[in-house]
């Protein structure tokens, strides 16, 4: 593929979200900035969920992964039924009675000021490394298609595509979301069922005969028997369930769409609805990442390795293969859908982040409309340089899976919050609230150091469920300094 082509992609892709834009961000205020004036159609929450949760990390790390790991991430994604569960039945209804904007402002109500701050603190520090995470692996694979041939640095690359990001997202704001994310759904699923559906052709397969493929495949195997083996089932499936709680339900990424919906009813129907695609499109992912194997070995194509280690490079798979031995029209496939699913992760992210930040460190409520407008801009506009300044310290030191950084990024920034919420909801009991913030930041380094020795110390490989450890850990602190609740220091349950 040329890269004029490919720019050309990105500029038409561009401009079909600017049209979006101008239309949904008139009269943008505050309100429909960070919620959406509580008024969108829960279908269209549910819809526009599915590109914010997958990103470009589940487009090429998901596939890419299967050699390696098989379909031992199906446990991961099963777990995640229980995750949205307990959102839909436990932490909805609480944001919802309580009428939050930011979720962590149940944490001032339920504990105190120093609460709430280290909650916001720590969604900023996870949500900005996890959006930085996707979007590098979505750079990389543009710079490696156009922009190294063209002589642009990686840097200008990634400013180039977070600026783009701000612009069509620093008026509306959610309310452009919504919609923009909406579109950018549908390109993704489209992408993948042509892509899937051009394979499968290519290997003179049948709808029967792919169903076939995938199911025999020695990468297909789900259960894992070991415990002490990182892929094994149950561990993942745990490690599914207290992600999905954390990373969505505990995340202002994912719940600001969430409570945009008109009422709580509304939002548990979007959540159940949600819930059965977010399965069904992993299992088209994991199911493109066998073909991408079956495609090469019937080929006799050399995938990418690791010169030091001779191992495949997952997240090489499916770029190298769509843009160097699909046919033209599968690879501007390949192009649109990463395009899609990776502006629909970081404009979300970018959005939550300036609402987390507006609202739990600056109290813009306080504020008159004109300089609330005159605050969201700009800090919209501070966060686009976080992620860009990250993206690039990431591309200095990374060597791993992406899907498999980001997930252990999570387990150590997200823990907190996983046990801040689960002390909350849980107890009755009160806490020093001046001490919260210490403990939350000694409990991961705590984490990691019991990561760092549990082989040798007990012959175990810690995986995902690092997060469980974690909150864990976090909620025996939290226990340690309560007290019995008295309403000077808990005065809203």
């Amino acid at each position: 593929m040329s890269p004029t082509l490919i720019l050309s992609l990105i500029a038409g892709y561009f401009v079909v979200l600017m049209i979006i834009a101008y239309f949904t961000s008139r009269k943008a205020t505050s309100e429909s900035f960070f919620i959406a004036n509580r008024n969108a159609p829960w279908y269209m929450v549910a819809f526009a969920m599915i590109g914010t949760s997958l990103s470009g990390v589940t487009f090429i790390s998901i596939p890419g992964m299967v050699a390696g790991q098989g379909w031992s991430y199906m446990a991961v994604v099963l777990g995640y039924t229980v995750g949205y569960l307990v959102i839909g039945t436990v932490l909805m209804p609480l944001y919802y009675r309580l009428r939050l904007v930011s979720i962590y402002t149940y944490l001032e109500q339920r504990f105190g000021f120093w609460s709430y701050k280290t909650g916001a603190f720590f969604f900023l520090l996870s949500r900005a490394v996890g959006a930085a995470f996707r979007v590098f692996l979505v750079a990389g694979v543009l710079q490696l298609a156009v922009f190294d041939g063209l002589g642009v640095p990686f840097a200008v690359t990634v400013t180039a595509a977070i600026f783009l990001i701000y612009l069509y997202t620093f008026r509306g704001g959610l309310k452009t979301i919504l919609w923009t994310d909406t579109f950018q759904t549908m390109a993704m699923l489209i992408c993948v069922a042509v892509s899937i559906y051009l394979m499968a052709d290519e290997l003179n397969l049948g709808f029967a005969g792919l169903v076939k493929t995938v199911k025999e495949s020695s990468m297909s195997q789900i259960y894992f028997s070991d415990p002490k083996d990182d892929k094994f089932f149950w561990k993942q499936f745990a490690s599914g369930a207290f992600i999905t709680i954390v990373m969505t339900g505990l995340d202002q990424d994912l719940m600001q769409k969430n409570l945009s919906c008109r009422n709580l009813a509304d939002a548990q129907k979007n959540m159940f609805w949600f819930t059965i695609a977010i399965v069904l499109v992993n299992i088209f992912f994991l199911s493109l990442g066998v073909l991408l194997y079956q495609f090469a070995a019937a080929k006799g194509i050399t995938l990418p390795t690791n010169p030091e280690t001779g191992a495949v490079i997952g997240d090489a798979v499916f770029p190298m293969l769509a843009t160097n031995h699909f046919t033209l029209f599968a690879g501007i496939v390949f192009i649109l859908g990463i395009i899609a699913v990776t502006y629909a992760s970081a404009d979300s992210a970018l959005t939550a982040l300036t609402t987390s930040f507006c609202v739990d460190m600056l109290s813009i409520g306080q504020y008159e409309e004109r300089k609330q407008k005159t605050i969201r801009q700009l800090t919209h506009f501070g966060f686009s340089i976080v992620l860009i300044v990250i993206i690039l310290i990431f591309r200095a030191i990374n060597d791993q899976s992406v899907i498999t950084a980001v997930f252990k990024a999570a387990g150590y920034t997200y823990g907190p919050l996983l046990g801040l919420y689960s002390f909350g909801i849980f107890t009755s009991r009160g806490l020093h609230d001046k001490l919260v913030l210490p403990l939350c930041l000694l409990t991961p380094l705590l984490t990691w150091f019991i990561n760092a020795n549990s082989e040798a110390w007990w012959d175990y490989k810690f995986g995902f469920e690092i997060l469980i450890l974690n909150g864990l850990l976090t909620f025996l602190g939290l226990w340690a300094i309560s007290r019995p609740r008295n309403l000077e220091l808990n005065p809203v349950a």
